[in-house]
């Protein structure tokens, strides 16, 4: 894990101590899971985490099976970063596997 306490993306700032999200730099409110799920996502670049895992890792407890709750989440952080949250750049969708950070947006 990177342990550093400001991840720097083209266009987004994600501030690790304090908990912020800056896009354009605009500060952008997401909830305490939301932060986590981009959190999870930005630090590990190009690794694709499927819904289990970040299940698993965002609310620490055994997957229970709803797909719903983590695509509901990352469609809301969606809204949040993204110009176009029909045509993510920062989020994406790999078919069939899972979510991951785009790590062309990576500086």
């Amino acid at each position: 894990m990177n342990l550093k306490s400001n991840l720097q993306h083209k266009g987004i700032m994600l501030d690790l101590e304090r908990r912020e999200v800056m896009r354009n730099n605009d500060k952008i409110a997401l909830t305490y899971t939301e932060f986590e799920i981009l959190r999870l996502l930005a630090q590990n670049p190009g690794r694709v985490f499927s819904k289990e895992q970040i299940y698993d890792m965002v609310w620490q407890e055994p997957y229970s099976g709803d797909y719903n709750i983590v695509m509901s989440h990352i469609s809301h952080i969606r809204d949040k970063i993204e110009d176009d949250p029909s045509h993510p750049v920062y989020i994406q969708t790999v078919w069939g596997v899972g979510y991951k950070f785009n790590e062309k947006m990576c500086e």
